[in-house]
């Protein structure tokens, strides 16, 4: 079923693509050739959203974030009505079909079983990038495959520009640590994820553990370990109800209260959307506000 379709769908994308010179972007299955600017965008990532809504782009389809079944809180506004075609772990294919996309934003490390079926519904990009390089770079990617080059370029300098002002006014040298909480407990996220990145921009330091993690977070910690969270701001970011509940238990404890950055009363709650799932000029924008609020009011 899904053969004759896509075959009848060959006729709709040469009709939707403008005629423009065409672009070549290098994906983990090879290089793929993309002509005019796509009008009917799927994105199957939180990253590719933030992306394509940065650079003017409103998909007809995305997937659902972490914990929800809509797409992240901050993005909703830019987004508006988007069909959800599940998951980023689990795409539901026929609804993909469905909504006759000219483009899809593949997700960094789809399967190639994955991608050659997206392939066969609509021309099909994925990044190299994982989710431990240059964010700004995977931007750059997604803003090519849009068509909306110029768009990236100004999107990404102003970003470039809020975080030197930002850096000036804080002080030098402080280390942050951002941790998730889950019901399980604490998890560190990495220093080289994307706010990670975007701390180290700002001339900030991320802690030994952030630093030295392979992956985008550690393992659960124990209440015995929580000392190798510490540093001069612990920002914690959770997810839903239930992390927000384990954290309030977790605030009675005496390992936590003897944190530096507790006695300090340098404890912020922020975005669990933004600071350990996004990743993106809007998520960019959202940190700096977050960074402005906390550090330098």
């Amino acid at each position: 079923m899904l053969k004759p379709l896509c075959l009848a769908l060959c006729t709709l994308f040469a009709s939707t693509w403008a005629l423009a010179a065409p672009r070549t972007l290098d994906t983990p299955y090879g290089p793929v050739t993309l002509q005019g600017s796509p009008t009917r965008v799927i994105t199957l990532d939180e990253s590719s959203l933030d992306a394509a809504l940065a650079v003017g782009v409103q998909p007809v389809g995305t997937v659902s974030t972490r914990g929800s079944d809509q797409v992240s809180a901050y993005l909703q506004e830019r987004a508006g009505q988007p069909q959800i075609v599940g998951t980023a772990r689990a795409p539901n294919l026929e609804a993909i079909l469905k909504l006759a996309p000219d483009l899809i934003l593949a997700p960094a490390g789809v399967s190639q079983e994955l991608f050659a079926t997206y392939s066969r519904i609509a021309p099909t990009v994925a990044s190299k990038n994982s989710s431990m390089n240059d964010w700004q770079a995977t931007t750059a990617f997604y803003a090519l495959a849009l068509d909306r080059q110029a768009q990236g370029q100004q999107v990404l300098a102003a970003i470039d520009q809020r975080a030197a002002e930002l850096k000036a006014r804080l002080p030098a040298d402080q280390r942050i640590s951002v941790v998730r909480w889950n019901p399980q407990g604490p998890i560190a996220m990495s220093g080289r994820i994307f706010v990670g990145q975007m701390l180290h921009k700002v001339g900030l330091r991320t802690t030994e553990l952030a630093d030295g993690l392979k992956g985008p977070h550690s393992d659960v910690l124990s209440l015995e370990n929580l000392s190798r969270i510490d540093a001069d701001w612990l920002f914690v970011a959770s997810l839903n109800a239930d992390g927000a509940s384990a954290l309030e238990a977790a605030r009675q404890q005496p390992a936590f209260t003897r944190l530096h950055a507790v006695r300090q009363n340098h404890v912020a709650t922020v975005d669990g959307q933004v600071w350990a799932s996004g990743s993106g000029p809007l998520a960019a924008h959202k940190v700096l506000d977050d960074l402005q609020r906390i550090l330098a009011p």
